[in-house]
């Protein structure tokens, strides 16, 4: 056939396969729009909502620091990198908490109805005033109660009460969001996507300033009643409100009956649970975010220690897993909660930088990277720079960067 007449036929047949394709292009590019830009925090620190106060950031530095003070040796014992131990201690002084989240629910019991609308008022006119001084976390929010029929009618005046206040402050909401928690069905995500539509409309804020996590600690949350992954279906229909599903150790663990000390965020059931979770919102822009450990630094050097290795080799098992966050729960996990993530990222720099460099000169020099793996390098700078892992004159040009991980 000649040129010409094989140039026709591909074009017409390219036609018809635009217009067949059509929808489903649509409904890939709606479902998938790929990864969410900007900074990710590394972690959600959880504080029950009594006790945050407008100057508890740098209170937990304060005491994180004191409590590396008071161990150094056995600190360093861990982590074994003078560098990364320098970048923690800068870390801890400057930004010691990059997401807060004020707790109305687990961390939250046992407050009559006149005590939590009381400490809604105080807490929102808290944050307000630490914004306003510099002191807040960067990111932000709150966990308000499960939105089954026995906690509804509080989590609802809960959030309707922060939300208003917040607004009435005219505090931006850019990096602020409320955690859903024990979400165990799609109506629920439903519900809370209509909750922020009617809030916005009602409070005047702009269509789209409220996004919500959804708490994965329920198996309803993995697999539904009809057998399938109902999490994949949540994630859908929350669409762009979304901003990230968080794994629950303890209350997933528990309702698949593991005992109490066996319960673990590296137990089997949590590992499926989370790769679960990893496969519903690969590509759609929710972010992931493994759960907590309850062994704290506390008590003696010797626990203090035991505690730190813990939390340092779960953090970084985490991160080898693709859960660049996690929660903590207590000021003496930070340090090992940034040291775990700065070793994770100090020690692959070298070899990401290099692949990358023959990535984009188009040379090999032993490994053939793919598009797929270009942007995962990228974002594994970009995650790098912003957590403070990493300086941005170590790593190549950042416009270069986010424009590999994000085509």
């Amino acid at each position: 056939m000649p040129d010409g007449e094989v140039d026709d036929l591909a074009k017409s047949l390219l036609g018809e396969l635009d217009a067949r394709l059509a929808v489903a292009d649509a409904a890939l590019a709606r479902a998938y729009p790929g990864d969410r830009p900007g900074r990710q925090p590394i972690h959600t620190v959880y504080v029950p909502a009594d006790r945050h106060t407008a100057g508890l950031v740098p209170a937990y530095g304060a005491a994180a620091l004191d409590l590396l003070d008071e161990h150094a040796d056995r600190f360093a014992a861990i982590v074994r990198d003078p560098d990364v131990v320098a970048r923690v201690r800068a870390k801890l002084a400057a930004e010691p908490v990059e997401d807060l989240r004020v707790d109305f629910e687990d961390g939250y019991t046992g407050r009559t109805d006149a005590e939590e609308d009381a400490d809604v008022v105080r807490s929102a006119t808290a944050l307000a005033e630490s914004r306003a001084k510099g002191e807040a976390a960067p990111f932000g929010g709150i966990r308000i109660k499960s939105l089954e029929a026995p906690t509804r009618a509080r989590s609802v005046r809960t959030l309707t009460s922060y939300v208003s206040a917040l607004a009435g402050a005219g505090m931006d909401l850019g990096r602020w969001v409320v955690t859903l928690p024990k979400v165990t069905s799609v109506d629920q995500v439903e519900a809370m996507v209509h909750a922020c539509d009617v809030l916005e409309s009602g409070l005047g804020l702009a269509p789209g300033a409220l996004a919500f996590e959804a708490q994965i600690e329920t198996p309803q949350s993995i697999l539904g009643p009809d057998g399938t992954a109902l999490v994949a279906r949540m994630v859908q229909a929350a669409g762009p409100r979304l901003t990230g599903l968080h794994y629950g150790t303890y209350d997933y663990s528990a309702y698949c009956g593991i005992a109490a000390g066996q319960q673990s965020l590296e137990h089997p059931v949590a590992d499926h649970a989370k790769l679960v979770m990893q496969a519903a919102a690969a590509g759609t822009g929710v972010r992931l975010s493994d759960g907590s450990t309850n062994l704290l630094p506390v008590g003696s050097a010797d626990d203090v220690e035991a505690a730190w290795a813990n939390h340092h080799r779960l953090v970084r098992r985490s991160l080898e897993r693709g859960f660049y966050q996690g929660w903590d729960l207590h000021p003496g996990q930070l340090p090992t909660r940034y040291a775990a993530t700065y070793a994770f990222y100090r020690d692959g720099l070298a070899r990401a930088t290099a692949r990358l460099a023959d990535y984009t000169r188009h040379t090999m020099t032993g490994i053939a990277d793919e598009p797929a793996t270009a942007r995962a390098l990228a974002a594994f700078l970009l995650r790098a720079v912003d957590c403070g892992a990493v300086d941005e004159t170590e790593v190549a040009d950042p416009d270069l960067l986010h424009t590999l991980a994000n085509p």
